[in-house]
């Protein structure tokens, strides 16, 4: 029986989360209200998300071309990953910052019209009022939205966007071949977005008092369809072990709490139908504010979970079920202790989307064969990414994620009842928490600086990032995000700040690609990821050999710039952004920043994708599509 920990280890309290002074994206848009003649104002600051809402496009069939005589209303659903995001000062909308709504149909479309697209209505990257209605895989631009009315409601923190008239792109112009069709207006669009306060500012005379978090709670109490595990509370972080080599091994404590109706199986080893725990931990660092940098420096291998108890950390009401489930609003913890092993199992055993165990997995918590140090599979993290005089006024933040087969089940036999991500519950199970640490050679201690924000992974909190999320293929993969800053930290100089994010992509990211040639400078050019844990007998990985830690490298072309590890032929053990793991690509240019599309490759399979991202302005006019490669380098920005 797992020991239970103190009461005090399950109180959670519901209050925003105590951090440093506002940077970044939301603290320099107010700074340019400021600069418009509002200097010295007082009031509140919010950035806000959207959480749920609907979204209609009404089409003029016989301008786009159709027999049909009618308009046709399209019905969307807002997917709750959308990142869209607005600000807004003492109750007044102010501004859209950029960021994309997700749209998952919910009525039939017209034969041909969009295709299999995977639908989404982006913002202005200047942060003006204007839209597109693009295709995210390919950026394939259908409609440009013009004139829309856009209000926030603050009594219920509801966006509405009306009489945004749809306008034919060039692109979709082209492709129903009647280019000279370009411009016209074929139809309307709105949309009601239910929006969460994500970043709270408090201003007094012109200048920031505070900034919080608040905690992002699941919604509908407990009462989510299917089994749901979040993690509630991330409990205790404490340092296991050290090596002569100058690492140590760190392991986080979770409390999972079953926000769903159903109780989720919780069976021990050998049976694969249990979560697995992975643990990470990042650093937020650099520039002047200390957020210039968001860097993974940290991940453990996975814990197999076992079972389960039935408390109530959520305060959902646990239904009272335990031990080979964990019942409906119930809730289970794992101190850091528990979470250390030593015996935690490669992540290689275990597709992160469906949860389930590769082939060979009998041997997922086979330890045989070699020797365990202090740190062997926990969080394995470089001395000098911890030692305070060498990251002084740097940000920690732990995060921690529950992988179940049986959420991925579940959803698959009850198809669009689940709630989170493209459809399935397996995109909220990750949460973070900031710490601080002290100490020195070799030696840490960990405090928590606020409470944990839950059902998002750490990325979340690197201050005044843009994040983009995409999903190559729903139903069959998890998603991936690429976050992106653009600082100008001296007159001429713009420092350009990427971080690559797997979630729970079984395909894993192969490569990243910027439609920047050779014809831009490109200064100070840095990559990131943290450390690879050494191979050990029936680890899952190819000949046990563990995986790569060799560096990205870097081709530029005269028409993009790609960042790479080696293929899965070469080698399939090679440095790829596997599930849990985030890597970093940065450099300086002098050339200002504009919008483009930046194309995501995979390891193991699947096309690529396109992200919208902000990089230096090409001197060049864009390159012609003529194919999809050139120089062996994919064409973000070709249809």
């Amino acid at each position: 029986m797992k020991d239970r920990l103190p009461n005090s280890r399950f109180r959670i309290f519901l209050v925003v989360l105590a951090v440093c002074v506002a940077t970044g994206l939301v603290f320099s848009h107010f700074e340019q209200e400021a600069a418009a003649g509002r200097s010295g104002a007082t009031g509140t600051l919010e950035k806000l998300a959207a959480d749920s809402g609907t979204a209609t496009l009404n089409l003029d069939m016989p301008r786009l071309g159709s027999n049909s005589a009618e308009m046709t209303s399209l019905q969307f659903g807002l997917d709750k990953a959308s990142l869209f995001t607005v600000l807004v000062f003492n109750g007044e909308l102010r501004s859209a910052l950029p960021g994309t709504f997700g749209l998952t149909l919910e009525s039939k479309a017209p034969a041909g019209i969009f295709r299999a697209s995977q639908l989404v209505i982006e913002s202005d990257p200047r942060g003006t009022r204007e839209f597109t209605v693009r295709d995210s895989k390919s950026g394939f631009a259908f409609f440009q939205i013009e004139g829309p009315q856009i209000s926030y409601d603050a009594a219920d923190h509801s966006l509405t966007i009306d009489q945004g008239r749809l306008i034919l792109s060039d692109e979709f112009a082209a492709a129903l071949g009647r280019p000279a069709d370009k411009g016209k207006v074929v139809g309307d669009v709105s949309i009601r977005a239910a929006m969460t306060p994500t970043e709270i500012t408090r201003v007094v005379d012109g200048e920031v008092k505070s900034d919080t978090m608040p905690s992002v709670d699941i919604p509908n109490n407990g009462t989510n369809p299917g089994p749901d595990v979040v993690i509630g509370n991330l409990i205790d972080i404490q340092q296991f072990g050290t090596t002569a080599n100058g690492q140590v091994g760190i392991a986080i404590g979770t409390e999972a709490c079953n926000f769903g109706t159903v109780d989720v199986n919780w069976y021990a080893l050998p049976d694969n139908d249990h979560p697995v725990i992975p643990q990470n931990l990042y650093r937020m660092s650099g520039g002047g504010a200390n957020d210039q940098t968001f860097e993974q420096i940290g991940q453990s291998q996975m814990k197999h979970a076992f079972q389960a108890l039935g408390g109530n950390i959520c305060n959902l009401g646990c239904n009272g079920h335990g031990n080979t489930v964990l019942g409906s609003g119930c809730s289970d913890p794992y101190g850091a202790g528990y979470n250390a092993g030593p015996n935690l199992g490669s992540r290689a055993w275990v597709n992160p989307f469906t949860g389930l165990y590769v082939a060979g997995s009998s041997n997922v918590n086979n330890h045989s064969g070699h020797v365990h140090q202090g740190p062997s599979h926990r969080t394995l993290v470089n001395n000098v990414d911890l030692e305070p005089s060498l990251n002084q006024g740097a940000t920690y933040i732990g995060e921690s994620q529950y992988v179940t087969p049986h959420e991925y089940a579940w959803c698959t036999a009850n198809l669009g009842q689940c709630i989170a991500g493209s459809g399935y519950n397996t995109f909220n199970n990750a949460s973070w928490r900031r710490a601080s640490v002290s100490g020195n050679d070799g030696t840490y201690n960990f405090t928590w600086s606020g409470n944990t924000v839950r059902g998002l992974a750490g990325i979340f909190a690197w201050t005044g990032a843009t994040l983009v999320p995409f999903v190559p293929d729903p139903d069959n993969d998890g998603q991936g995000i690429v976050a992106y800053k653009v600082t100008n930290p001296s007159p001429g100089v713009y420092h350009y700040e990427y971080a690559i994010f797997n979630q729970n992509l079984d395909r894993a990211i192969q490569s990243f690609a910027l439609p920047v040639g050779v014809s831009v400078t490109k200064s100070n050019v840095g990559f990131h990821a943290p450390p690879q844990h050494p191979g050990w007998t029936f680890d899952g990985t190819a000949n046990s050999q563990g995986y790569s830690s060799s560096p990205w490298g870097m081709t530029e072309t005269q028409y993009a710039t790609l960042w790479s590890s080696e293929s899965f032929a070469q080698n399939p053990s090679a440095n790829a952004v596997r599930w849990g793991t985030l890597y970093n690509i940065r450099f300086d240019s002098d050339r200002e920043p504009s919008a483009m599309f930046a194309t995501v490759s995979f390891f193991k399979t699947g096309n690529p994708v396109t992200v919208q991202v902000q990089g230096p302005s090409n001197p060049q006019a864009p390159w012609p599509c003529t194919s999809r490669r050139r120089n062996g380098v994919p064409l973000p920005n070709c249809g």
